[in-house]
């Protein structure tokens, strides 16, 4: 975001700056999209699940195991099916500026090799407080435990928890691979952002302003694809002279569990989630 802001600026002569606030600086989460709404001169950098209060499809998109890949991702958020969702957005006040900030998959970290949904019985695994989140890992057999995550690692040495989950990047750099010795590669949520404007706001732009500020959010994303695509493969690299073991699972037996989180979403429209699995087949073929 700080280099999509710099070439913004740059670009208009300084007639757009964007200043930005990481780390909960200024509202964050569900938060942060009502600002958006609410028409504030504020751009919202959140998880899609978080566009759900508006558009519940958005739901599905950030769901579990809906994607094995950033390529199926990239594909399906270009399907007309999530045109559709971003028009409803529109609507309620919320312009899409991208949908694809992507910083990898988030995969089990624990001291136990797990390669089924069985494995995970009995075990406490930290997650966000999202509610998404918890009814993924509790659908995958565990049970989850939300939790700050400053209190993480302690929890997981303390047995408190039995372990936790997140991204290979943020396992080679939050100190969970000095508590926690093996990921199982499930691969059950995709970590993505999105960026969101108020309608209003875009609206109130010069047109020749919002083409170069498309241009260049939609450029960052790519380059966040291109950073995450290449890092991972040396991250887990490094992480394995270190001691740390991957393992791959039984996908089909996770997807089958996690299909459950789908039934249980409040609003969302019926088949959408098997429309977008059909188009992700289509891509596939």
């Amino acid at each position: 975001m700080d280099s999509i802001a710099k070439n913004i600026y740059d670009r208009t002569g300084g007639a757009i700056e964007i200043q930005t606030y990481p780390q909960g600086q200024l509202a964050t989460y569900k938060d942060g999209v009502e600002q958006v709404v609410r028409g504030a001169d504020f751009i919202s950098v959140e998880d899609p699940s978080y566009l759900g209060d508006y558009v519940p499809d958005f739901n599905i998109l950030a769901g579990p195991m809906i994607v094995n890949s950033f390529d199926e991702y990239e594909y399906l958020i270009q399907t007309d099916i999530v045109k559709e969702m971003t028009a409803a957005a529109e609507e309620k006040g919320i312009k899409i500026l991208g949908l694809d900030y992507i910083f990898g998959f988030r995969s089990m970290m624990t001291n136990k090799v797990i390669t089924t949904p069985a494995d995970l019985k009995g075990m406490k695994i930290r997650t966000p407080g999202s509610q998404l989140y918890v009814d993924t890992i509790n659908a995958m057999g565990a049970t989850a435990t939300p939790m700050a995550f400053a209190e993480t690692i302690s929890a997981v040495q303390q047995g408190v928890v039995d372990g936790l989950e997140g991204t290979i990047d943020a396992y080679a750099t939050n100190g969970s691979a000095e508590v926690a010795k093996n990921m199982a590669l499930t691969r059950h949520l995709l970590g993505v952002c999105g960026a969101y404007i108020s309608v209003d706001v875009w609206n109130s732009i010069p047109e020749e302003y919002q083409t170069i500020m498309q241009e260049e959010f939609s450029n960052g994303a790519q380059q966040m694809i291109k950073n995450i695509s290449e890092g991972e493969e040396s991250t887990r690299a490094k992480l394995e002279e270190q001691g740390i073991k991957f393992n791959e699972v039984d996908n089909e037996a996770f997807a089958e569990a996690v299909k459950v989180v789908y039934e249980n979403m409040k609003g969302i429209t019926p088949g959408r989630y098997e429309a977008m699995k059909e188009e992700i087949a289509k891509m596939n073929k």
